[in-house]
């Protein structure tokens, strides 16, 4: 008899763009007025750049009737694009923000790690931090003591247990948030994609953790965009999309699904809502593609020369000029996997005189990828500053062709990056045995 610990029902999650109330009815009336009058909104902040803000009366669906049910010792991996609405199902699911409509019913209590420093107060220590967290989740202090030891020994920051955890670097505010989510003991643990923050020792021994949650009975749904993780970790996966449920099943078949679905968007995604970026403005990219030398878009073959292009505007009111632009690209394999990176960065080689509106192009000569589906993630600095970060932008393919003449093709089985190597023969007057 299964036992059923997460049960949604017709979930649905809206989001209105534009205006927010300015927190008095008065002012909304005069903001009102001032909107019907065609005057500007004496309430809008000097500073503000939200591209939404003069856009009152649109709204999008987070989430648009989502049903679905976990049971008891079940590992669930959540996957989809940027923007497919699985933070917002584990924000709900956590009791931090509440749906539109629908109903949601959870047996248990939940540990949840949604972003960097969730539930930690800034001016506490991190000693103070862990007794919170499991106030929090509803454990006496005998109990939080009685892990304590444990908790700080996994998270590795020991030395500054009794530091403010504000003077905490991102990975060592993620190291102890997972341990307290992970030891307090709670019935479900819900874990988004901050693990990222953590270096490969850290996320593999945090993987270890989450086996052994489930092994013991306990619940886990895990978002990540690390397809090998989800895979190894959750036997079931989810696939969002849209803020709809794409396909629920084995996770060797969800991601399949998920793959297929990035490969037939080949990148030409419009970044159309803040949602898909980490830190808006002033430049933005609308639009992105890959370019071979034969000029075909999202699909070039081992060893050309593509042309990566970012068609990007500025969400700045007047025409402007942009010194100091730095731009960072990164190809990865359909697991997420990092393989091939570039920035303008390493090479001083910062762009100038940038206008207001263009598109950004970056030619790698010789790009050596084997066969395969790939996903871009982009990033771009203004002066030092992150403007636009987007990790998951879509995918483009690369194809086999006969780089070397001979009339045989790359295969994906040899690697990554095919190797243009020279080979010859030494003769030697010893054996290996000698």
């Amino acid at each position: 008899m299964t036992n059923t610990v997460i049960s949604v029902e017709h979930l649905t999650k809206q989001y209105d763009l534009g205006l927010i109330s300015t927190g008095t009815l008065g002012r909304d009336l005069s903001r009102w007025w001032a909107r019907v009058r065609k005057q500007p909104d004496p309430f809008r902040r000097v500073d503000n750049s939200n591209p939404f803000a003069d856009r009152p009366g649109e709204s999008i669906l987070a989430l648009d009737d989502v049903s679905f049910n976990v049971e008891q010792g079940q590992a669930l991996g959540i996957i989809g694009r940027n923007g497919a609405g699985k933070s917002t199902l584990l924000k709900i699911l956590s009791r931090v923000t509440a749906p539109t409509s629908g109903m949601v019913k959870v047996k248990g209590r939940i540990g949840s790690l949604l972003e960097v420093g969730t539930g930690f107060h800034p001016e506490l220590t991190g000693r103070e931090n862990v007794f919170l967290n499991g106030a929090i989740l509803g454990m006496r202090k005998a109990e939080v003591q009685r892990k304590f030891d444990e908790i700080v020994d996994f998270s590795g920051v020991e030395k500054f247990i009794d530091t403010p955890v504000k003077r905490y670097s991102s990975g060592m505010y993620v190291r102890l948030a997972f341990a307290v989510a992970a030891h307090l003991d709670p019935e479900i643990l819900i874990v988004d994609e901050v693990l990222a923050v953590g270096d490969a020792e850290f996320q593999k021994k945090c993987l270890g953790k989450m086996g052994d949650v489930t092994g013991e009975g306990r619940t886990v749904l895990f978002v990540s965009h690390n397809m090998s993780a989800i895979e190894s970790l959750c036997p079931t996966s989810m696939l969002l999309r849209e803020g709809r449920i794409i396909s629920v099943g084995e996770s060797k078949q969800v991601i399949s699904n998920y793959l297929q679905l990035s490969k037939s968007s080949n990148g030409n995604t419009k970044f159309l809502h803040s949602l898909e970026r980490r830190k808006p403005g002033p430049l933005l990219v609308n639009r992105w593609w890959i370019e071979d030398d034969n000029h075909t878009e999202n699909l070039i073959s081992t060893g050309s020369s593509p042309t990566v292009n970012l068609a990007y505007s500025s969400i700045i009111d007047s025409k402007s000029i942009f010194d100091d632009v730095t731009i960072t690209i990164v190809f990865s394999d359909i697991y997420g996997k990092p393989i091939i990176g570039g920035s303008s960065y390493y090479s001083d080689d910062c762009l100038y005189n940038v206008p207001d509106k263009g598109v950004i192009t970056c030619r790698l000569d010789h790009m050596m990828l084997m066969p395969g589906v790939y996903s871009l993630q982009f990033r771009i600095a203004v002066k030092g500053v992150e403007s636009d970060y987007v990790e998951d932008a879509g995918t483009f393919e690369v194809v086999a062709r006969d780089y070397f003449r001979t009339g045989k093709f790359p295969d994906r089985k040899h690697g990554y990056i095919l190797a243009d190597p020279i080979w010859g023969v030494k003769k030697s007057d010893t054996t290996e045995s000698d």
